[in-house]
């Protein structure tokens, strides 16, 4: 530790130079990303306007689903280059036009004047900075937030929830993230003050636990808010699955179906919980139109990557992920250099804010990672593939992608280099050579 202590406190030194231009740094690698996205977006939108099938899907795709499933992912890309550019002014905007210590020093005042003076104090005038800053995002972005479910989704059939419900889930969220947020940040604040440049370890720690407790009460108390989660009938189903979990010795305590279609037609199914207690969640829209043999191959997919330690795996990069950003962000919290570029004078270092600019500067490490993380995410899914085929389920696992590909109207033949940056799965089309499944010869 003290090895580590020293080495952070050399880079601290190391960085706090006022000759290094944090802001035209921080808006070259924003404007440097955003040139890459659209660059990768604009090779995405020339692959949507392929009108061929693929030839992998040739037998399983018609040309009136690929045709939709193309129509579809141009409005999308429509759509992510105008919200992009539109996201892309407002960070702009912020960083020229010094907003962050604008907003800071209002909510010092609106503290002074409204607030008790027992909740005076660097951690109120934080809650306040960044719940503030949170709405007013959230206000900005209404705009895009509606566009997308209420025109782009209810165009091509997915949106299947009510104006009523949007706002509903947004209160919802806004209250929620308030209820759970301002302890978490008060939390936060007081272990980097305490514990002084050792903070990081036992901010690391207090995330790892509070990361234990949200899987723990997040289905009984959170998700009911949001969606009606039940229990599966007895039925084929339930003892296909459950026979699955034993033959894999998986720690299934509670499976669950889950009203999705309120939202949307989209499907999906997934596993959480702790590792000796396991619960699956299966959309209602996948049950709908995809066979018991096809949702037991999907589950054989899924609990593949539990029992070839993927899971574990991808826990353990977290961790270690959070704990590097932790320890560095110790390098940059008393960085007076950093603060006056941001616009903030001599003397103002506000923790909050830090943490902020600090993940800014991260941008290009951040890309890099995803980039990795995506690699090895792919690599996941071909074994998971591999996995369930080996149970014999290789052909209804590929039935199932079809179908959900179809259902979703997922892009058949995406871009190499969009897919590699943006995607965590491989296509549909590897997945399938991958798996050695051809068309006419599935199982009916």
């Amino acid at each position: 530790m003290d090895s580590l202590l020293r080495i952070l406190g050399k880079l601290e030194s190391w960085l706090d130079n006022s000759v290094i231009p944090w802001k035209p740094l921080v808006i070259g690698f924003t404007l440097a990303q955003f040139s890459l996205e659209q660059f990768l977006l604009l090779r995405q939108y020339r692959k949507l306007q392929a009108t061929k099938v693929p030839a992998t899907l040739a037998g399983e795709i018609d040309q009136d689903t690929f045709d939709r499933s193309q129509a579809y992912g141009r409005a999308k890309a429509r759509f992510t280059f105008v919200s992009s550019t539109y996201a892309l002014a407002q960070n702009l905007a912020i960083l020229y036009f010094d907003a962050l210590p604008k907003l800071w020093y209002w909510a010092g005042k609106v503290i002074g004047l409204y607030a008790p003076l027992r909740f005076s104090g660097v951690i109120s005038q934080s809650v306040v900075f960044s719940f503030s800053w949170l709405w007013a995002s959230t206000l900005v972005n209404l705009p895009t937030a509606l566009y997308m479910p209420f025109v782009l989704e209810e165009k091509f059939g997915f949106n299947k929830q009510t104006f009523r419900l949007f706002w509903t889930d947004l209160v919802k969220g806004q209250l929620l993230g308030l209820a759970i947020g301002a302890p978490i940040l008060a939390a936060f604040l007081k272990i980097v003050d305490y514990f002084g440049k050792s903070f990081f370890v036992y901010l690391w720690l207090f995330f790892l636990g509070f990361q234990v407790v949200m899987i723990t009460i997040y289905p009984i108390f959170i998700q009911p808010l949001f969606n009606k989660l039940e229990p599966l009938p007895e039925g084929s189903l339930r003892s296909s699955v459950n026979a699955l979990a034993e033959k894999l010795k998986f720690p299934l305590k509670h499976l669950y179906q889950i009203d999705g279609s309120k939202r949307s037609a989209h499907s999906n199914a997934y596993f959480y919980g702790l590792p000796w207690a396991k619960h699956i969640v299966l959309f209602d829209t996948l049950m709908e139109h995809t066979s018991e043999d096809q949702i037991v191959a999907v589950l054989a997919h899924e609990l593949g990557h539990w029992k070839l330690s993927h899971t574990s795996r991808l826990l353990a990069i977290s961790q270690v992920h959070l704990f590097a950003v932790f320890a560095l962000f110790s390098a940059f919290i008393n960085n007076r250099s950093v603060y006056r570029s941001f616009g903030f004078p001599p003397g103002a270092m506000p923790i909050v804010v830090g943490f902020f600019l600090y993940n800014e500067i991260l941008q290009p490490v951040d890309a890099v990672l995803q980039l990795a993380m995506n690699m090895l995410s792919r690599k996941h899914e071909y074994e998971a593939d591999a996995f369930a085929k080996d149970l014999g389920k290789g052909d209804e696992l590929c039935q199932a992608l079809v179908k959900l590909q179809v259902k979703n109207l997922s892009t058949m033949d995406p871009d190499p280099w969009f897919s590699a940056y943006h995607h965590s799965h491989p296509t549909l089309t590897e997945r399938l050579r991958a798996v050695g499944y051809k068309a006419g010869e599935k199982k009916k």
